[in-house]
């Protein structure tokens, strides 16, 4: 941290000396005020946009910078003056409501001299070079591009100093990759938002100059909002798949079953419940552990959950008990899903570990399917019901078994498959 203090004391010393060996101010002093007061102003409010990222020991303050402008109006004097003023206004609102950082003082002295130092290296680019781009098409606008390169590619060389010595960057790569993660079209906004600027300023034309500098605020602000927009929408999406899954098996959990029944109730279509239980899980559990149980009802998950169309709906309703709503299906296609899972169960195994070992486990699962239409006269809640009955009557008579009903035409009674384990 020592090195970053040295560093940070050494920028700001170069922008001083540079700007008082300048010497002066390059606009009348009437002219100059009313800019710095528009700029003070403008750069106050557009400070609640920034974005502040930090960095190690170091915050990094993304927002917008009109330094460029100022320092080719003005001069280095002029700028220093204004970054000066305004950085310290700043540090002083952030003191006051106590969101300063406890290296806040330090930073704002890294502001002053790395803006100051690397808009002043830039107004004596303009200054040389000028007059050979001035008879070239659009030479104005290609120096001032070729400016903000300069400039950006400065402060990335002394935040990579920084970094360095505070050993967040560790490397070459990390160097170049820090470079590259500067955005390109917010390098063409500051380019063509600081050349009109200086040409406004110039011409000392005040309306146009606040006019777009609200544009640029109002643009940005704009932006920002439908920003957090997203990131919060995504949040409550996130927040929502958290609350509606079961962390086990990632499936969904009773709570998005009974919103999801909730849903159904309002529609008006065939669905088949099947409820769905591994068959002797306490055994399982008192033989090994509850851990290798565990990978047993994650295994029992992805086979109902490979089995299932996209339109179904899978959910976790117990501890080793799981519900399918199998929708758009005939009755016999619901019987012959069923069956045909049970079967695939029967037929695969568990790998699993128990002390340091690897097992296989071979488990079987007992299905109720119940089939109705939705918004009659059953709710689809006495309808999960009457599956969990049928899935009853499966272990009752052996375990291994499908037991399925039409509740839709009544048709004759429950239809089993398999034997006895």
């Amino acid at each position: 941290m020592r090195n970053v203090r040295i560093f940070i004391i050494c920028i700001f010393i170069a922008s001083l000396v540079i700007a008082f060996s300048y010497g002066h101010i390059t606009v009348e002093k009437k002219v100059f005020l009313n800019a710095l007061f528009l700029f003070w102003l403008f750069s106050s409010l557009y400070s609640h946009l920034n974005i502040v990222v930090k960095k190690g020991n170091v915050n990094m303050d993304h927002g917008i910078s009109y330094g460029l402008a100022l320092a080719l109006f003005a001069g280095p004097l002029g700028l220093f003056l204004f970054e000066f003023v305004q950085r310290f206004i700043v540090y002083a609102g952030r003191k006051i409501a106590g969101t300063a950082d406890p290296d806040e003082f330090l930073h704002t002295f890294y502001n002053i001299g790395a803006f100051t130092l690397n808009n002043s290296i830039a107004f004596f680019l303009f200054t040389i070079c000028y007059p050979y781009v001035e008879p070239v098409p659009f030479g104005f606008w290609l120096l001032i591009i070729l400016l903000v390169i300069v400039v950006a590619l400065l402060s990335d060389s002394f935040l990579i100093l920084i970094f360095s010595f505070t050993g967040e960057l560790k490397g070459l790569k990390d160097a170049i990759d820090f470079i590259k993660s500067r955005n390109v079209l917010d390098m063409g906004k500051t380019a063509f938002s600081n050349g009109l600027l200086f040409i406004l300023l110039l011409e000392q034309k005040w309306e146009m100059i606040i006019a777009l500098f609200l544009l640029n605020y109002l643009v940005s602000r704009s932006f920002i909002n439908k920003s957090k927009s997203i990131k919060n929408k995504m949040e409550r999406d996130k927040f929502e798949q958290m609350a509606y899954t079961d962390f086990l098996t990632n499936v969904h959990n009773r709570a998005f079953m009974d919103k999801k029944m909730s849903e159904l109730d309002q529609t008006s279509e065939q669905i088949g419940i099947i409820v769905a239980d591994i068959d002797t899980f306490k055994r399982i559990n008192d033989t090994y552990n509850h851990a290798v149980g565990d990978q047993v009802i994650k295994h029992f998950a992805s086979v109902l959950q490979s089995s299932i169309s996209e339109e179904d709906c899978l959910f976790r309703s117990g501890g080793e008990e799981f519900t399918i709503f199998l929708r758009n299906k005939t009755y016999q296609e619901c019987v012959q899903f069923v069956h045909g899972i049970r079967e695939k169960v029967e037929r695969t195994k568990v790998t699993a570990e128990y002390h340091a070992n690897k097992i296989t486990i071979s488990y079987t699962a007992s299905f109720g399917l119940f089939y109705f239409l939705t918004g009659q006269e059953m709710e689809i809640m006495k309808a999960y019901i009457q599956a969990d009955q049928l899935l009853l009557h499966s272990k009752q008579i052996g375990k291994n078994r499908v037991s399925a009903k039409n509740g839709w035409r009544e048709l004759p009674l429950s239809v089993q498959y398999g034997s006895t384990p």
